[in-house]
């Protein structure tokens, strides 16, 4: 594996999406998910993916996150963007943390942007890259078509941020195992 973010594919893959990223999808909708390959083991991948209180620490375009609350299912967040995106602010629910199946989901409940009913699941999943243990990253999404804008463009917008996220992620990830750092410490 190259370690780069594609669109899913392959057996193995596409069971993981079966089995934990089927979005009910209306006709105003998109859905998709994409894939990412990093080098770094699962349970330090895991580690920052898990920390719905710190966005920040992988996400480029959040500048900023406050929790209300503990972070636990049923919480929220409000997230800061950063200048560039036509946004300035998310509130954003989460709905599964599952740190035994590695499963995070979160849905979008305000904010001044145009995702409306956004919904994402992240699943972290164990594999051998270059003979070296590494992991598998799906994301998958559901959300509104906005007024004005086709599926396609909907999807290649939201596709570019995961991707964007998902580069940033492996980033963080492979520095973190490359210094031999197993607790997160960014």
């Amino acid at each position: 594996m190259d370690g780069g973010t594609e669109m899913y594919g392959g057996l193995e893959t596409m069971q993981y999406v079966r089995r934990h990223h089927q979005h009910s999808c209306r006709e105003d909708q998109c859905t998709s998910a994409l894939v990412k390959h990093i080098k770094a083991p699962l349970h330090l991948v895991w580690s920052v993916v898990r920390r719905f209180d710190e966005p920040q620490k992988y996400k480029p375009f959040v500048s900023r996150c406050t929790v209300i609350g503990d972070p636990e299912i049923g919480s929220l967040r409000e997230v800061d963007v950063k200048s560039g995106l036509p946004a300035t602010t998310s509130t954003e629910r989460l709905e599964l943390l599952d740190d035994d199946e590695h499963i995070l989901g979160i849905k979008i409940i305000g904010g001044d942007h145009r995702l409306k009913n956004y919904s994402s699941i992240v699943t972290v999943h164990p594999e051998i890259i270059e003979g070296r243990p590494g992991t598998m990253v799906i994301e998958s999404f559901v959300v509104d078509v906005p007024q004005g804008n086709t599926k396609d463009e909907t999807c290649y917008f939201v596709e570019a941020l995961i991707r964007c996220n998902l580069k940033s992620l492996a980033h963080v990830s492979e520095r973190l195992a490359s210094q031999d750092i197993t607790n997160l410490s960014i």
